[in-house]
C-alpha cells in the first residue's frame, strides 16, 4: 500500500495547511502549474515528488517534470498530465494516450474544478485534485489524499478550505 497525496495548481502558493494534510504521505504528486521549484522543495520535505508541468510553468519546472508521466505504482498503471479535459471532453492528444497505455488512474489539473469520477469507457478513474494555490476564479483551496493498495484505489479524502483564507 502506498499513501499519495494530490494537488494541482499552486501557481507558487503553497498553504501551509496542505502539507499537514500530507504529513502521511509516502509520496505527493503535482498535476502541474507549479509555479516555481521552491513549491516542490516545500513538498519534497514531507514526501517524495512526481509531478507534470503546466502551462504557466518555467523553464526550469520545465525541465525538471515531463508534460506526460506514465507510471506504475502498486500494480496500477498512472497517467498525469496537466491539460487532459475529464470523461466526455478529453484533450484529443489525451485521448490518443488512454487508448494506448489503458491506465488504471488518469490524473489532469487546469480546470481548477475539483473532480473524482469513473470513466467506462476507457475503464479508468479520472482524479482532478482541482487548484491549490490562490491563482484563479476558484473560491475554494483544493487538494486529495487516497492510497492504492494492490491495484485499488482507497481511503479518498478531500482537503478544502476558503481561498481568503490562505
Amino acid at each position: 500500500m502506498i499513501k499519495i497525496g494530490l494537488l494541482s495548481d499552486t501557481h507558487g502558493y503553497l498553504a501551509p495547511d496542505i502539507l499537514d494534510f500530507f504529513s502521511d504521505a509516502d509520496e505527493i504528486w503535482h498535476a502541474g502549474d507549479i509555479g516555481s521549484l521552491e513549491i516542490v522543495e516545500q513538498l519534497e520535505q514531507v514526501a517524495p515528488v512526481r509531478g507534470v508541468f503546466g502551462n504557466v510553468d518555467v523553464a526550469a519546472v520545465r525541465d525538471r517534470f515531463p508534460e506526460d508521466n506514465i507510471f506504475e505504482v502498486e500494480g496500477s498503471k498512472i497517467y498525469m498530465t496537466h491539460i487532459g479535459g475529464y470523461p466526455g471532453k478529453y484533450e484529443k492528444r489525451v485521448k490518443s494516450l488512454l487508448t494506448q497505455e489503458n491506465p488504471a488512474l488518469f490524473i489532469s489539473g487546469h480546470s481548477h474544478i475539483l473532480k473524482v469520477m469513473n470513466d467506462s469507457r476507457y475503464d479508468l478513474l479520472h482524479m482532478n485534485p482541482g487548484a491549490a494555490g490562490k491563482v484563479g476564479l476558484h473560491k475554494h483551496i483544493t487538494a486529495l489524499f487516497f492510497e492504492i493498495d494492490n491495484g485499488r484505489f482507497e481511503n479518498l479524502r478531500v482537503f478544502e478550505m476558503e481561498r481568503r483564507k490562505a
